[in-house]
């Protein structure tokens, strides 16, 4: 399986094999539909939010902004140091240097396993596969045992995700706030308490017209904090047209997802997105998905109640983070939007 599927194998290769390979109808849009000049993805500076209570407010308004016609904005000085974010990018690529059979030895589709490596996993609900490999750890609520973590990436995850942990709940503060609540609210609600960190690796295409990094999507998450090197290729739908969210030195990608915008009852945005194959490479990301700890979980989730009124009815019925997870990864990441599911 991994020998045969693995873009680890693909070097050297001068086709894109026909497992990775797109119908035309989903790749008649690769190119952005405007220009940077046209439309740029919100950069936001986090180092007023500590200042005073002004600088704060204009940091709540800008993110307010930006999620609500957005669903996606870079955070720049998030306290993140530097060194932290190269060691996480380069345990990525020291893990996908290891010798196939280190790699093999934690292939696995199944997400209940606390560190797994994948190609990707709607491999067998979807008709094409995304030029990438990945390995997966949930990091949150019950840290992982250091040990069941490949050496090559053990301390660089354990360390980042300390950090990015700590940018999530000043994260979940300002956004509850740009919604009219107290700063604790989304965080009282379980937002963050599940993380699941997932490091995508694309290797150079030698044909990146006939596939994609990453299909279109919208994530199940109520945030995604995305870490990029300087690859590019990370798109996002605004207006109806694709926009480069073009690499920006030490920022974090931050995405609104389905959950936050089923409770914000379509407040906020979740932003589809999509990464597309280059012949540049490899190309790195580290997503880390903020969601409400999936297992066993019966919390029922549903529009924010002190955000709803009679000219403002619920949107979407109730769910449960396990049900539309499960929804999710079966439906696979086929360009349509599980949200839609719920909607009244």
């Amino acid at each position: 399986m991994v020998a045969e599927n693995s873009i680890d194998s693909s070097y050297g290769v001068t086709k894109v094999p026909p497992i990775f390979g797109f119908p035309p109808v989903a790749l008649d849009d690769k190119k952005p539909c405007v220009s940077a000049s046209d439309f740029a993805v919100p950069i936001i500076d986090f180092s007023g939010v500590h200042v005073d209570a002004v600088s704060r407010e204009g940091v709540v308004e800008k993110i307010k902004d930006a999620a609500e016609k957005w669903g996606i904005f870079q955070v720049i000085n998030h306290g993140v140091p530097s060194s932290v974010l190269d060691d996480i990018k380069d345990g990525v690529v020291r893990f996908h240097d290891e010798d196939p059979e280190v790699k093999k030895s934690y292939f696995s589709l199944d997400f209940a396993k606390t560190f797994i490596y994948h190609n990707n996993f709607e491999l067998y609900s979807s008709s094409s596969g995304n030029w990438r490999d990945s390995f997966a750890c949930y990091m949150a609520p019950d840290p992982p045992n250091p040990e069941e973590i490949p050496v090559a990436c053990r301390d660089a995850m354990m360390g980042y995700s300390v950090h990015v942990m700590s940018v999530a709940g000043m994260l979940f503060e300002l956004l509850s706030e740009a919604l009219g609540l107290s700063s604790e609210s989304l965080k009282s609600m379980g937002c963050m308490k599940g993380m699941h960190m997932i490091c995508h690796y694309y290797p150079p295409c030698p044909q990146p017209d006939l596939t994609l990094g990453t299909s279109k999507h919208s994530d199940n998450t109520f945030i995604t904090i995305l870490l990029q090197d300087n690859i590019g290729g990370l798109q996002v739908l605004h207006q109806d047209c694709w926009v480069d969210v073009s690499p920006l030195p030490g920022a974090l990608v931050i995405n609104i997802g389905d959950f936050l915008q089923m409770m914000t009852n379509d407040k906020f945005r979740s932003a589809e997105h999509r990464v597309l194959a280059n012949r540049v490479g490899p190309r790195v990301s580290v997503a880390c998905f903020f969601s409400s700890c999936m297992n066993e979980n019966s919390t029922v989730y549903g529009p924010i109640k002190e955000l709803l009124s009679e000219e403002n009815p619920p949107k979407y019925r109730e769910f449960t983070a396990p049900e539309y997870s499960k929804g999710y990864i079966e439906k696979g990441l086929d360009g349509t939007s599980y949200l839609s599911h719920y909607r009244i």
